[in-house]
């Protein structure tokens, strides 16, 4: 399952950026225009907490939208971690600006930064069994990518972007199709050298979904025993991944049982924005 780089994402920043500018600057910024137009300024962006930084890209890509003039030095890259109160970016240019973009850069570098920090914190979970933490499709509208991304930097991994680029048939498509066998052929028709992944529920699914051919099994809520057991009926046939109800609390000891992944959907839908700051001096 690859996971999402800078030069992937550069029409989707630049999309998310104009969006967010027209929802918050809209036919202009009336506040900022207190300020004359040629007043200078610089200013610093600190964060109030301890975080993993993410979201550089965007915030470039708003003072670049706003006023091609302000000049943007970072003091840390995407994947670094920051302290409470650190000076990590030096901004200067027109006041204006630097004001109408704040909100907007902010906005992203918080989020982000929230998204790869909580995955930082699951990936220490898990150091050491050889366990791959995967993202899921539960993300903030519009920001799929960017929060992918984001996860990336967290040192976890992604799971399929959306509906097009990986099958995933859960029990309902299952249903739908006539079997687990019927739905993975299918699944070989219709698009060919796509991965193909069968949620199963027990370990006679997991028989059928072998017997199918799958790539990929997704046991869900299976209990710790029966996963152990899945990973010796597979050996390796299949790669294995754990979902559903997975916790802080067990999430060690679902990566000791052996399967390859384990999916949280808690890594982008669940995360608290880092506590920022932009300081402005004239």
């Amino acid at each position: 399952m690859p996971n999402l780089v800078l030069n992937d994402l550069r029409t989707s920043i630049t999309e998310n950026v104009r969006s967010a500018l027209i929802e918050d600057v809209g036919s202009g910024d009336i506040t900022a225009a207190l300020i004359p137009a040629a007043q200078p300024a610089s200013a610093t962006i600190i964060t109030r907490e301890t975080a993993v930084l993410c979201g550089t890209a965007w915030a470039d890509e708003v003072f670049r939208q706003i006023d091609p003039a302000i000049r943007v030095e970072w003091l840390a890259a995407d994947g670094a971690p920051l302290e409470a109160n650190q000076v990590f970016c030096k901004l200067s240019g027109p006041a204006r600006g630097l004001l109408t973009a704040e909100r907007s850069a902010l906005n992203f570098i918080q989020t982000l930064s929230a998204t790869a920090t909580r995955s930082r914190h699951f990936a220490t979970l898990v150091e050491g069994t050889g366990v791959r933490l995967l993202d899921t499709r539960k993300t903030l509208p519009g920001l799929r990518l960017a929060q992918k991304y984001a996860v990336t930097c967290g040192g976890c991994h992604n799971h399929r972007i959306g509906l097009y680029d990986a099958f995933l048939i859960k029990e309902n498509h299952i249903a739908a199709c006539g079997g687990i066998a019927a739905a993975v052929s299918q699944a070989r028709a219709i698009a060919p050298g796509k991965p193909v992944e069968i949620e199963v529920e027990n370990l006679r699914e997991l028989e059928q979904a072998l017997e199918a051919g799958a790539d990929i099994i997704m046991l869900d809520e299976l209990s710790h025993d029966d996963m152990r057991t899945a990973v010796a009926i597979t050996a390796g046939k299949a790669a294995l991944e754990a979902s559903g109800g997975i916790t802080e609390t067990t999430l060690r000891s679902v990566a000791e049982t052996g399967v390859d992944y384990i999916s949280i959907g808690s890594l982008t839908k669940d995360v608290k924005a880092v506590d920022l700051s932009l300081r402005l001096r004239m």
